[in-house]
């Protein structure tokens, strides 16, 4: 998220290692694993605070959401389901929800420059922003373009609202189709994004408006759930995961007001700190190409199994869509065997800059996110763990291919990498130097009742 800076990050890891000598003594060598179990209790902590704190608000106070079909934010779920029916298609409402007159719905076609230029100026004015208002989402036209238009999509679920008097843009929300299964069960699904409403039209409660809208589209083309995630906390999340970020750049980001220079440190080490290798280091290791696709898409498809949210890739269209490369939007690698020619590995990552807000030195700050990723190494059954309990053979091949990313990520000008507490991400997210953010993302599901998700069993990231 944009502006997820560490607050005094440092002074806290001080405090950590302090405490742990405290409570360890100072000279015994169980310090650095009670400084382990400290750590883990503060995340713990603070996710439970971002989940139940000043954020969450009452279900009365959700007015609109205690209208929708989400369970409430106590509510323990054991099973799993819709919570309302499906209705008959023939019965969904051929008429768009009603909209104060002023304004008018419109469907956007991101292949006509005049829609793709209208959506560009509408999220780069008016979309996510941090707390402190120093840095906001800056998404490109290529990156609209990829997150609105995979296989399947429906030209009527890039739905936008405009002045009716002179045809200004200034609202929109967004449905893609997403094969999802919880646990063990498969779902076709919305996923929804990129709900916008102007800074200037806040009050008109447009929000609750384009929601019920969206919803009807999607109804009329047979699906009743959805997946979607917010920074805030509404009824009720299915999991919640933490934001990280691994400095490559770490002169701009300080410049930026991203990151601060831990305390009794000098920027010339911290230069040094997060400074990665030039070369990549697995043997193998090569920009995935349309070849690769099928291969991708088995090894992703098979990773992913392994956890209890996750998106399914149906088609080689899927994986040709979303983890092939594209130019300036996704990076994606693969290790080949070459005696095998086997692929072996796959990660990636994608761009998604921040405009930086009132900076005299820097306007952009140059965002990767690590994106999907697999590996053999998972399936081949070493029992071996390390010292935290972690499996060691996929933790060491995770590391690697992280590692390798990180250095392709700075090779083309990537001032930090961000990432998600989920995943396998616990095994890389500490030794690939990711320090833990103050932002959460919170998961969510309409008209689909699933119980609660630990963030390691999540597999989709949503863009």
């Amino acid at each position: 998220m944009p502006g997820d800076k560490d607050k005094q990050p440092l002074s806290k890891e001080q405090q950590l290692d302090d405490l742990a000598k405290k409570l360890a003594g100072t000279k015994s060598k169980a310090a650095p694993e009670v400084r382990a179990k400290l750590e883990k209790l503060m995340q713990q902590l603070a996710l439970q605070e971002s989940s139940s704190g000043k954020e969450k608000k009452t279900m009365e106070e959700h007015k609109f959401w205690n209208t929708q079909p989400v369970p409430k934010h106590d509510e323990q779920i054991t099973d799993m389901g819709p919570i309302e029916p499906s209705i008959p298609v023939d019965q969904v409402s051929k008429e768009p929800t009603a909209l104060p007159k002023e304004f008018e719905w419109c469907e956007l076609d991101m292949n006509v420059e005049k829609d793709a230029k209208d959506l560009y100026d509408l999220l780069t004015l008016n979309y996510v922003e941090d707390d402190d208002a120093q840095f906001r989402f800056d998404y490109s036209v290529n990156f609209l373009k990829w997150a609105l238009q995979p296989p399947n999509t429906r030209k009527e679920w890039l739905t936008g609202v405009r002045v009716a008097s002179n045809k200004k843009l200034v609202a929109f929300i967004s449905a893609i189709p997403v094969q999802l299964r919880t646990f063990d069960r498969s779902t076709l699904m919305t996923e929804i994004n990129f709900l916008n409403v102007h800074k200037k039209l806040r009050s008109k409660r447009l929000a609750p408006v384009m929601i019920r809208e969206i919803t009807r589209r999607s109804h009329i083309h047979g699906i009743f759930q959805a997946v979607y995630t917010a920074g805030a906390v509404l009824p009720k999340p299915v999991s919640t995961c933490q934001y990280f970020h691994r400095s490559l750049n770490p002169k701009k980001l300080v410049e930026c007001g991203f990151s601060r220079i831990p305390r009794n440190w000098t920027l010339a080490r911290m230069i040094k700190h997060f400074k990665v290798p030039e070369k990549t280091t697995i043997p193998g290791f090569r920009e995935m190409q349309q070849k690769d696709v099928p291969q991708v898409r088995a090894l992703v498809n098979k990773y992913l199994d392994r956890f209890d949210f996750a998106p399914q890739f149906e088609t080689d269209e899927d994986v040709e869509h979303w983890i092939l490369p594209h130019k300036d939007v996704v990076w994606s690698y693969v290790v080949e065997d070459p005696t095998t020619n086997k692929i072996t590995d796959v990660v990636s990552f994608y761009s998604l800059p921040s405009s930086v807000i009132g900076n005299p030195k820097h306007k952009t700050l140059n965002a990767a996110y690590l994106y999907y990723y697999a590996t053999d190494v998972a399936f081949a059954g070493g029992k071996e763990t390390t010292e935290d309990g972690a499996p060691k053979l996929l933790s060491k091949r995770l590391n690697e291919l992280v590692l390798d990313a990180l250095i392709m990520a700075k090779r083309f000008g990537f001032d930090v990498m961000n990432g998600l507490q989920l995943m396998d991400n616990g095994l890389f997210l500490q030794q690939q130097k990711f320090g833990a953010g103050d932002g959460f993302l919170n998961y969510y599901l309409y008209n689909w009742r699933c119980p609660d998700v630990e963030d390691n069993k999540v597999g989709l990231v949503m863009l």
